[in-house]
């Protein structure tokens, strides 16, 4: 054994009817030589195949494991929430349910955690994706990590362990368009990373395309940075320059007694250029608008639909369950 502190691991579950039975059984293995007091917490994030059913069933014989399903998809960012406040124990690791974060690392994490780490993550090295996919996920991390406000670290997804101050940092932060390595980075504390080679999934296939990466980026990307915004004023000033030039070397001309060029394809390929910024700097605005509007509302999530194997000593209020009024949370 390496610790008797209490730690707790949350899996969020969605599409991975196929890997339920598997994680577990390595779960037990692994933690059975890391501390005898631990915990699984399994979010269904309102998963269309059977992986409730099977977490259920599983549930009924490990005690060990509590099982909680959304009311709907949330995503998994909201569903990693759900299972760090369900979480008690004194450090919290964050993992998804298809076995591309191999749970023998948690050995590992944990080790480091006892040398006085407060954040452990997973690094992504070798991939067993798709060249364009792994293209992306390279391309992605040095862009975020460049333009981010925070220091994020490279090829560092949401597999990690946070001691509990971190995750109650984690938890205190208010918004609901989240992203968990940016509020990880966020709260500071001695953090470090161990390189591991990321599998394929256990089972099934991964329903995200290109477009949802993609559109998951650049949410990343506004969420935490201003640098869009800045691309918007870098283009009005090039802009305010060029036309200073244009205009000095049209008086320049007209004084030395030469015609100033004409034609009505210069003016309108000068229009649809100047719109086309136009619309683009409207869309970064409202990007940023529309995450505000998001804040704004402040709508309870998540919304559960069942709890099973609660091992908390003041069970946790949720909305959704024992018509739990919002005041309440």
């Amino acid at each position: 054994m390496l610790t008797d502190k209490f730690i707790s691991i949350v899996v969020v579950c969605y599409r991975d009817e196929g890997s339920v039975h598997e994680l577990l059984k390595r779960l037990n293995k692994t933690m059975e030589k890391i501390t005898p007091n631990w915990e699984v917490i399994y979010v269904n994030d309102d998963s269309p195949d059977r992986a409730e059913d099977v977490l259920l069933k599983e549930a009924e014989t490990n005690k060990r494991l509590t099982v909680i399903s959304h009311a709907r998809n949330f995503g998994a960012q909201v569903a990693f929430t759900t299972g760090m406040r369900q979480a008690k124990g004194d450090a919290v690791v964050i993992m998804d349910g298809d076995l591309q974060d191999p749970p023998e690392l948690i050995e590992e994490f944990v080790k480091k955690w006892l040398e006085g780490n407060k954040v452990v993550y997973g690094i992504r090295g070798k991939r067993h994706e798709t060249l364009v996919r792994n293209v992306g996920y390279k391309l992605f991390y040095k862009i975020f990590k460049k333009i981010s406000y925070i220091s994020i670290p490279l090829d560092a997804g949401e597999f990690s362990l946070m001691d509990r101050v971190v995750v109650n940092v984690t938890l205190a932060c208010p918004e609901n368009d989240r992203l968990i390595r940016g509020l990880r980075a966020y709260a500071g504390f001695k953090q470090t990373g161990i390189e591991f080679e990321r599998p394929q999934r256990f089972a099934g296939t991964s329903n995200r395309s290109i477009l949802a990466y993609f559109m998951w980026a650049y949410k990343s990307f506004v969420s935490y940075s201003f640098f869009p915004l800045r691309i918007i004023t870098m283009i009005a000033f090039f802009m305010f320059i060029a036309t200073v030039l244009l205009l000095i070397a049209h008086l320049i001309v007209y004084f030395i007694g030469k015609e100033t060029p004409k034609g009505y394809m210069t003016l309108l390929t000068l229009t649809l250029g100047i719109g086309s910024i136009n619309m683009f700097s409207l869309g970064v605005i409202g990007e940023y608008l529309g995450r505000l509007f998001v804040e704004i509302k402040n709508r309870p999530q998540p919304i559960i639909r069942t709890l099973v194997n609660d091992h908390r000593e003041q069970p946790r209020q949720w909305l959704g369950i024992n018509d739990i009024d919002e005041k309440s949370l």
